[in-house]
């Protein structure tokens, strides 16, 4: 089983025992909401829908290219301050482009790395992500969408080459990479956000915001009057 899907079903089990919801909070997302796109991750990615054959076949795979998308957008979508979209917009750019690079620049080939690359990948994409994001939800949307760029970046490249592709858009060692790249980009914002707080005495300008508690799509969440609040 890839170990994409396997990292799904522990993050479905820690949300059904309720052991993610202060993340999930910070995300915006209910329990039911998470769950939800868990299981069309997984069930995705057992399908892929081809767009076209011949010197240039590609294929779409539903859970690894098309979900994620739709996620992203949709915890935009909760978002109330313009400056998270630039930001998260911004973390996905910049991530795909720069893992782009390093794919040119560097081999990656089995054997020639002490790792599998695609957790290389997903290492340096969830760092960069949060970097250029600078808050959960950000950093999230980055290190998903900016993994899935490097699919596009290769299908740009082969258009203007004019040379045959065969591409797989969010699928194979893809797919593991751009899970492992999101859940590592929160993770890496959640342990950031706890030590700058921690270091300014309980409070820092990215987590200084004013809460006030409010019901909204059927769950108790947190509006944040700040920029870089989460």
């Amino acid at each position: 089983m890839p170990f994409g899907i396997i990292l799904l079903l522990v993050l479905a089990a820690l949300i059904f025992f309720g052991l993610l919801q202060t993340v999930l909070d910070r995300m915006r997302l209910t329990d039911t909401e998470a769950l939800a796109f868990i299981g069309a991750m997984i069930i995705g990615s057992f399908i892929d829908i081809p767009i076209s054959s011949g010197a240039t076949s590609i294929t779409l795979n539903i859970g690894g290219g098309l979900i994620p998308v739709v996620l992203a957008i949709y915890i935009l979508t909760r978002s109330k301050t313009p400056s998270e979209w630039g930001r998260a917009i911004t973390s996905a750019i910049g991530t795909g482009v720069i893992l782009f690079f390093l794919v040119k620049t560097f081999t990656f080939e089995e054997g020639h790395t002490i790792i599998d690359p695609q957790y290389i990948f997903a290492l340096v994409a969830a760092s960069l992500a949060y970097i250029l994001g600078r808050s959960r939800r950000s950093a999230f949307i980055g290190g998903i969408v900016g993994v899935l760029l490097l699919d596009v970046a290769y299908l740009i490249e082969g258009l203007i080459r004019r040379s045959p592709i065969q591409l797989h858009i969010g699928g194979a060692g893809l797919f593991d990479a751009m899970i492992i790249s999101g859940v590592l980009a929160v993770i890496i914002a959640e342990v950031v956000g706890e030590i700058r707080e921690s270091a300014q005495g309980g409070s820092s300008k990215e987590e200084d915001r004013e809460l006030t508690v409010t019901i909204s799509d059927g769950f108790i969440g947190h509006d944040e009057k700040g920029d870089n609040s989460e």
